[in-house]
């Protein structure tokens, strides 16, 4: 059953990640929780379905203040398959060198920030525009990507780096580079993919840590509650008091 095949496929891709990647999982944790403790920002970014693990992180429940979602529309497939900022646009967009530096003059920036990029293979423009222009502010940047699968697959940009190269640290997603894994009888391509699995995986792995470090330091986090549970009459005013303490550090107060 193909059903029980992508299952196992993506325990498999777990359960590598979890054998392989903890130490730079409990690494990469510790530099945010050092940017979120000074109030400050761990800025993230991705193209396609690599912004799905970031809309993971903020604003939703259980997520907390201290990430900053940088989502550029015509690079996500949450636009129109064919017609205006369709797919064509996208691929050709994502390639672009250059379009990258021009994002990063859309936002306000510290040294003390963290930039935090999701990129299966690394060799896309914008994602290396993202994490040159990064370096370049003085941030460090933590990418998580197919990085061993990704090796000897040619950058598209002038640079001669991948995002991994270019990484202050990198935490790999162990996802085949062909990212579908199941076969099928009569067909070349094959079906289910499991990168953002794996990307949503390591996600939560490295914010709860993030969270565990921060705890044990005795800072406080705005957590994003559910407000949907009976009996819970506080809910609505701890989400106010988390987006009140986002807006805070948005405006720079």
């Amino acid at each position: 059953m193909l059903a029980k095949q992508w299952l196992q496929n993506s325990r498999n891709v777990m359960d590598k990640i979890e054998q392989t990647q903890m130490e730079n999982i409990k690494k990469a944790a510790e530099i945010m929780a050092d940017t979120i403790q000074v109030g400050r920002w761990v800025h993230t970014f991705g193209c396609g379905h690599a912004t799905l693990p970031i809309e993971e992180m903020y604003p939703r429940i259980g997520g907390f203040v201290g990430f900053h979602p940088m989502i550029e529309l015509p690079l996500t497939f949450f636009t129109n398959i064919v017609g205006g900022m369709s797919v064509h646009q996208f691929v050709f967009l994502e390639r672009v060198e250059g379009y990258g530096t021009e994002i990063m003059k859309g936002y306000n920036f510290d040294s003390r920030d963290v930039m935090w990029l999701f990129s299966h293979t690394g060799i896309n423009n914008v994602n290396i525009d993202i994490a040159l222009e990064s370096k370049k502010r003085g941030m460090k940047v933590i990418v998580f990507g197919s990085a061993k699968e990704a090796e000897g697959k040619q950058t598209r940009h002038s640079c001669g780096k991948t995002i991994f190269d270019l990484a202050d640290l990198v935490v790999d997603t162990c996802v085949p580079i062909q990212d579908a894994s199941v076969a099928l009888k009569n067909h070349i391509d094959k079906i289910g993919p499991v990168s953002t699995m794996a990307f949503v995986t390591a996600v939560w792995m490295t914010v709860t840590t993030v969270a565990e470090i921060l705890e044990e330091r005795g800072v406080k986090l705005y957590i994003h509650p559910s407000h949907n549970v009976p009996g819970d009459t506080t809910a609505r005013q701890r989400l106010e008091d988390a987006l009140a303490e986002y807006k805070r550090r948005i405006v720079g107060v």
